[in-house]
């Protein structure tokens, strides 16, 4: 069974799309949702955003705070990543059926490239937030081309090839938006504008430099392993190709598509049997973009998926968030994940921003008769069997359960910091030690400290919890993954080391510390955030134990195995501070006096929503060698040996 997140609507009648066709539950058993769902959705998307357009068609000015960037760039977001989404909506339909669409972007593009037009585009310059707008517009002006490009007046051409053209010889920000700039250049390229092949060259050649194995890069150096791998390092390289075509190196687009199939493998585990994908990185505003590489892998014949499975992932994100308010009433994407929730966006996120899910309509690209549109659905790989996925590139180590369709990522390498010397410090979305498809962490608005879900602190003497900071990895293999990270306490030079070793089987995760801490010093750690709209979860406490369910029965627990004291565990309910509902609760526990030099702490921590798992949680047992190894026994048997 599928742990559902909050209460869901009747899932035939979506007030917030009432024009979706019948299910079709022949094609499609699994979802019901066919491509007529997806240009449905995207009908609705497009037509929403009307009443907010610029009298010139050229920016769409949203409701909701600006980014950092300011109004003007926002108003030029919203059209470009809208048009993204138009691009694939008119070439999926050959130009056909799409009434108005073709005539209103080309307009955009008209005004919005008027130096005299009010409705003018802000200037591509140096690391401006442009740049990441002219990749979508160069992606859908291809796609597009002989609607909307070759149908536009030379002097706009021309206008609009001089915008674009501010990407050559600027500074570009050093992570994904360099494939901003190989998309823009490759694009004047081919309509035989200016451009400088070095610096596309270029951009291409440090996409290599952050590629880390087995399908992963990390988004510019350092540690920065999330959905950007999904919707930007992965999925530009296909479009360049397309926009490329023979003056791609074939070398190059090969090995691309390489990097992508042995991405996919991995990929298609990130999502839950409800669809919902693992909540972990920035930018989760995007929400249904993670199906993106999917489609790009069916376009560029780089994936290891049955057709089938392709479209049961991408529609079950897709209608996940459908069934749960995404779009809103009015149409709109809102800065949030179901509903409006700013603790997950970041600076740079304006009103238009979570457009960039328009990225997930990719598939619209392939043929109506294309297999991935026609063949029967397939399972996900969390509805089968109970998987478990050693990732080394990132440092995670995934695993997921079919009887509660869950996915559980344990994190012990992506913490989104620069290499040292560069400063440490935590974002609540890469610093947790584990990430789920049912949860998110705790991230209450400024100035509330976040929460202690999936961490462990040494405490100050004010209580203020010492962060994670930056994730030394240790290695990944089989069902242990392991790292440490130095605990600095306020008015401390030297911090003290944490090691922790993850044991991972079915829904439990063992974790093993060793902590290092000055004596006396409260150690504290916590489980699993749950949350929900209706009300809060309900709490039970014991002595070394502490357990946190939500009326539909997931839970969350937390039990202390060796190390820790009896006293009794405790829950700290919030509200407003979760993604996932108002109401969240996470069980932790704490040593109230550590006893100096290096202790070592065992914890069993669980999250399911399988009510046959919630008795054996007192089954667990560790024993604790003379040489110092853990010897773990799981609830259901299973013993697993720590050195």
């Amino acid at each position: 069974m599928s742990a559902p997140h909050v209460s869901l609507p009747d899932p035939t009648h979506l007030p917030n799309l009432p024009h979706l066709p019948p299910p079709d539950p022949l094609t499609s058993p699994l979802t019901g949702w066919t491509r007529a769902h997806w240009e449905a959705i995207a009908d609705r998307l497009l037509d929403a955003l009307t009443p907010y357009a610029s009298p010139g068609l050229a920016q769409y000015r949203l409701p909701g705070p600006p980014s950092h960037s300011g109004p003007w760039s926002d108003g030029l977001e919203g059209f470009a990543r809208s048009f993204l989404l138009a691009a694939f909506r008119i070439a999926g339909a050959g130009g056909q059926g799409v009434p108005g669409l073709i005539e209103r972007y080309a307009a955009g593009l008209t005004a919005g490239t008027d130096p005299r037009s009010p409705d003018r585009w802000p200037p591509i310059t140096d690391r401006s937030q442009p740049m990441v707008e002219a990749a979508s517009l160069a992606i859908a002006l291809h796609e597009t081309r002989p609607w909307i490009w070759d149908r536009l007046d030379d002097r706009v051409r021309q206008r609009v090839a001089d915008w674009l053209g501010g990407f050559v010889g600027a500074v570009v920000n050093d992570s994904n938006w360099r494939l901003f700039q190989v998309i823009t250049e490759e694009f004047l390229a081919s309509v035989g504008a200016p451009h400088s092949r070095t610096e596309i060259d270029a951009g291409l050649a440090r996409l290599e430099d952050w590629y880390r194995g087995g399908g992963w890069y990390t988004d510019g150096d350092g540690r920065k392993f999330d959905y950007y791998n999904a919707w930007a390092l992965h999925l530009y390289p296909v479009l360049w190709a397309r926009i490329a075509g023979p003056r791609t190196d074939p070398r190059l687009v090969a090995e691309h598509r390489r990097r992508l199939r042995s991405f996919l493998h991995d990929h298609q585990h990130f999502f839950g049997a409800d669809g919902a994908p693992v909540h972990q990185g920035r930018s989760l505003t995007y929400r249904f973009a993670t199906a993106a590489p999917l489609w790009a892998g069916a376009l560029a014949d780089a994936t290891p998926l049955p057709p089938g499975r392709t479209r049961r992932l991408a529609s079950g994100a897709l209608k996940h968030f459908a069934e749960r308010g995404v779009p809103d009433e009015r149409g709109l994407l809102t800065l949030g994940w179901y509903g409006p929730f700013l603790p997950v966006t970041q600076r740079y996120s304006g009103p238009a921003s979570p457009y960039w899910a328009s990225k997930a309509f990719l598939g619209l690209l392939l043929p109506a008769d294309h297999p991935v549109w026609t063949a029967p659905e397939e399972p996900g790989p969390v509805e089968t069997a109970d998987v478990r996925l050693a990732l080394p590139a990132p440092g995670w180590l995934l695993h997921s359960t079919a009887s509660d369709g869950i996915v559980r990522l344990v994190n012990h390498g992506s913490d989104r910091l620069l290499p040292p010397p560069a400063s440490a410090h935590d974002s609540p979305h890469y610093a947790r030690f584990a990430y789920s498809s049912a949860t998110a962490p705790e991230t209450p608005p400024a100035p509330r400290a976040d929460g202690p879900d999936n961490h462990i602190a040494l405490l100050a003497p004010d209580g203020t919890p010492t962060p994670r900071g930056r994730i030394h990895p240790l290695g990944v293999e089989g069902p242990r993954a392991a790292s440490w990270h130095r605990a600095l306490l306020p008015g401390h030079t030297e911090g003290h080391r944490i090691e922790t070793v993850s044991v991972v089987h079915g829904p439990w995760e063992v974790r093993v510390h060793r902590v290092d801490a000055p004596t006396g010093t409260p150690v504290r750690e916590g489980g699993w955030a749950v949350a929900d709209d209706t009300a809060p979860p309900a709490a039970r406490t014991g002595p070394g134990w502490a357990l946190a369910r939500r009326a539909d029965g997931l839970t969350s627990a937390l039990v202390g195995l060796h190390g820790w004291s009896d006293d009794e565990g405790a829950i700290v309910v919030a509200a407003g501070s979760n993604a996932y509902g108002r109401h969240s609760a996470t069980p932790f526990l704490t040593l109230r006096s550590h006893p100096g030099g290096t202790r070592l702490m065992v914890t069993l921590v669980v999250l399911s929503a399988d009510p046959v798992t919630h008795p054996l949680v007192e089954e667990a047992r560790v024993r604790v060698a003379a040489d110092r190894s853990v010897e773990i026994r799981f609830p259901d048997g299973t013993r697993e040996r720590v050195p």
